[in-house]
């Protein structure tokens, strides 16, 4: 779990006075590398992907994600927080 700090505090604040996927693009352009984004959008995808009870082999070829992060995504879905499983499965779309 990432450690409850007042500094990560103000990031996760800011994150959730976002409104608009507009204000998303705007904020996380800001904060991020294209490359960073595109990492975390790769891991939604496989997330999502695994959740649907995708293979590993599915999930690799739908998203060119390496073997390596996959792992990391499949136990964080497996032993982690919750975190993929509350936006993912929690969410309207």
């Amino acid at each position: 779990m990432v450690p409850k700090t007042k500094l990560n505090d103000e990031l996760f604040k800011a994150i959730l006075n976002l409104k608009t996927l507009d204000d998303c693009y705007l904020f996380f352009t800001d904060l991020c590398t294209m490359k960073e984004i595109e990492s975390m959008a790769q891991r939604i995808q496989a997330a999502k992907l695994l959740l649907q009870n995708k293979t590993y082999e599915e999930v690799i070829k739908e998203t060119s994600i390496s073997s390596a992060t996959l792992s990391r995504v499949s136990r964080c879905i497996k032993y982690g927080d919750g975190g993929y499983k509350k936006v993912l499965l929690d969410s309207k779309e």
